[in-house]
This record gives structure tokens, sequence and C-alpha cells, in this order.
């Protein structure tokens, strides 16, 4: 007779060190030179509001045609050593990956999203979790389908990646209190 146990819990994420997940370049999305490069920044805060040093933030989008290819360039390893290279500087892979700073900051430049999915899907790793979150950060809170369509303002506007000047974009996570971000259930 077969007997059920009960799931082991999750063990935390993170902490993370900086030699592992987040790489060289990692927040440099758009192409190098590229005239419709924007900074998405913020940054990361717990329960109380104190930035969280040691976290990870991963973001991919759509490209801004609207494809939801990708371009493989974010990894490329040295064929000689398997050493990192590094972006190759001239595709748009859509994909980033930054640590956050000892102010809990984190930034990615990449281009904007195409109108038809205006957003960043954002993943954040933390120590403490015992799950990564996702969340997504909108560049318009005119939407009128989706996670955000069907939000209170005041849930709605953890959500928006708010202008602070031409080409930067603020997108502050809060993981948990008063002012918690909405995370969304990936499926």
């Amino acid at each position: 007779m077969a007997t059920s146990l009960p799931p082991t819990p999750s063990q935390t994420v993170g902490p993370f060190y900086g030699y592992a997940l987040p790489f060289r370049g990692g927040g440099d999305i758009a192409p190098a030179g590229h005239p419709g490069t924007i900074t998405v920044h913020g940054h990361v805060r717990d329960g109380n509001g104190a930035p969280m040093p040691d976290a990870v933030i991963e973001t991919w989008q759509a490209a801004p045609d609207g494809s939801l290819d990708g371009r493989p360039g974010t990894l490329r390893r040295d064929p000689v050593t398997g050493g990192f290279l590094g972006r190759n500087g001239v595709d748009f892979t859509g994909f980033g990956r930054v640590a956050t700073d000892a102010d809990g900051h984190w930034a990615v430049r990449t281009l904007a999203p195409p109108s038809s999915l205006p957003y960043l899907a954002v993943c954040v790793f933390a120590r403490g979790l015992t799950h990564h979150l996702y969340t997504r950060a909108y560049f318009t809170d005119d939407v009128r389908e989706g996670p955000l369509a069907d939000l209170p303002a005041d849930r709605r506007a953890t959500l928006l990646a708010v202008p602070e000047a031409d080409g930067l974009r603020r997108f502050d996570i809060r993981v948990q209190g008063e002012r918690e971000t909405v995370f969304l259930e990936f499926r």
C-alpha cells in the first residue's frame, strides 16, 4: 500500500552572486546605437520599503514589429575558450537579465514594445522568495484586455512603467506590503 507523502517546501530563491546568473551586458537588449533606445529602470523593495540588493530581474518582450521569435545572441560563447563573448551588439533578442545594485536599483536598455503587446514581461528572483515572481511593465494604461484591464486603478498603477523623461521609464517593484506590485500566475 503506497503512502502519499506531502511535498517538501521549496528552497528560497537566491541570494545571487555576481559571477553566475547576471552576465556582462545583460541589460543591453537594444542594438548598440539604435535611435529608438529607451531605458527602463526602477528599484526592487521588500515589504518594509528596504532595497533588495541581491535580486535578479529578467525581462523579455515582443520586438517593435510585434514578432515573438526572439533571436539568438544573448549568451554567445567563444568556441575556443568556452568563455562568454557578450551580446553581438546588432541583434535585438528581446531578453535581458540584470542584478540589482546595492540600492536595489536595476536598469535595461531596450526598444519600445509594439502597441499590440505594450509591455515588458518581468520575472523577479530574490532572496527570501520561495518562487520567482512574474509581472509586467506596461507602457500604457490604455489596454482593454488582459491583466491590466481587469484591475482597479490603484492596483493598475503598480504595473505601469511611468515616463520620466524622453527615453526613460520607471518601473519599481515591491515584493510585498501595502503597495505590492501585482504579480501574475504564469501558465
